[in-house]
């Protein structure tokens, strides 16, 4: 019996969740709850559709002359696809046997000996760092930044390529203190790529609306151009690359 796992959506043709065309699942339930998520709908883990694994393969399958022409892969990203680790596992090794480049976009907030079986079929690693500060990430997303951090030095261990997203959040994590103390965490990870620094944009407002909730960061104004060129020349100031991005 093929695993199943519980999808959120589907996009066949994404370019921003990693190298090349790619076929992206949003999968269903996180345990953060981000201030500024622009996916609400994603939380509940009592969402979603059922897919089962070869009922991913035969539609991915399709688009694998797209992939190898760009470069490009699966990428799983949610929600937090670690909640369903055997389902992504499973999926990520089909993939493999199938040739395709595989990459997770992740929150981080899963324990080591979780993802590490997982890890064996990734080939990239998109990790979303919410906060340096613990104290201002728990604020921000419910939780302590202890495991994203532990995870992040895990990959450099196991060498891992890694990209890191970093929400620019005026008035929150644009502080030019906290994201120097980023950068220097991060210019010691010998398996990071890229670093994407992610405008903050209030388009999610809406939906947290349509579902009935406050949205918490009601008035903050969206990151600027300016604004994401100075957090790119302090990452840049410790020898990091950047990859331009033009939304969270």
């Amino acid at each position: 019996m093929s695993i199943k796992g519980k999808i959120h959506s589907i996009e066949t043709f994404g370019t921003v969740d990693g190298p090349g065309i790619r076929y992206i699942i949003f999968t269903q339930g996180c345990p953060l709850r981000c201030k500024y998520c622009h996916n609400r709908d994603t939380w509940s883990t009592k969402g979603g559709k059922e897919y089962t694994v070869t009922e991913l393969m035969d539609d991915i399958r399709k688009y694998i002359p797209f992939m190898k022409t760009s470069g490009g892969g699966l990428t799983v990203s949610g929600g937090e696809p670690t909640l369903q680790p055997e389902f992504l596992k499973k999926l990520l090794f089909e993939a493999k046997a199938n040739g395709i480049h595989t990459a997770i976009d992740t929150s981080g907030f899963v324990d080591i000996d979780v993802i590490d079986p997982i890890l064996d079929y990734t080939d990239l690693v998109l990790l979303d760092i919410k906060h340096i500060d613990k104290n201002a990430f728990k604020e921000l997303t419910g939780v302590s930044n202890d495991k994203t951090l532990n995870l992040a030095k895990h990959l450099e261990k196991r060498n891992i390529p890694t990209w890191i997203r970093y929400v620019l959040v005026p008035g929150i994590t644009d502080n030019e203190k906290d994201i120097e103390s980023l950068a220097k965490f991060v210019s010691n990870l010998k398996n990071v790529e890229n670093i994407e620094v992610l405008p903050y944009h209030s388009m999610g407002e809406f939906k947290w609306e349509e579902l009935g909730y406050e949205y918490p960061l009601k008035g903050i104004p969206d990151a600027t151009d300016e604004d994401v060129q100075k957090a790119n020349k302090i990452f840049e100031k410790y020898g990091l690359t950047i990859k331009a991005k033009k939304a969270s």
